[in-house]
């Protein structure tokens, strides 16, 4: 575990492709390594150079491995000084929303699967009817 200290000065001056830290959750990275090889390419990471990333990482929804590979990036951790930005907050999303939203599209496509077999069995009713006649 790094234990070197970094001011949120120390950080911001590592904000060029070739020298990049981010924070996340007050823990100093060094991304620098993983430019090339990030997944969402190097622009996301330079428009976080060298500042908090902490929001933009958790908004994306990182998967573990991305979790992972972050712990190996570790360099230290950021001593906030007043006057320093402060950290932006981070509420995570509710889980039950998703879900409920995905029942109600389900719904959805429930309702509009059976309004179209009711349409088609009274299309077929009518047809009946007429050749009847």
């Amino acid at each position: 575990m790094a234990t070197k200290e970094f001011s949120y000065s120390d950080v911001s001056e590592h904000n060029t492709k070739k020298d990049l830290y981010v924070v996340v959750h007050d823990k100093v990275y060094n991304a620098t390594s993983f430019v090339d090889e990030h997944p969402g390419g190097e622009e996301v990471l330079l428009d976080v150079a060298g500042q908090d990333a902490t929001e933009a990482f958790e908004d994306v929804g990182h998967s573990d491995e991305a979790r992972e590979i972050l712990d190996g990036l570790l360099v230290g951790t950021l001593k906030r000084k007043p006057g320093d930005p402060a950290p932006k907050t981070y509420t995570p999303s509710n889980t039950s929303m998703g879900t409920d939203n995905a029942g109600m599209g389900v719904g959805v496509y429930a309702i509009l699967l059976i309004g179209g077999l009711l349409a088609f069995g009274a299309y077929k009713y009518m047809q009946a009817n007429q050749e009847s006649q």
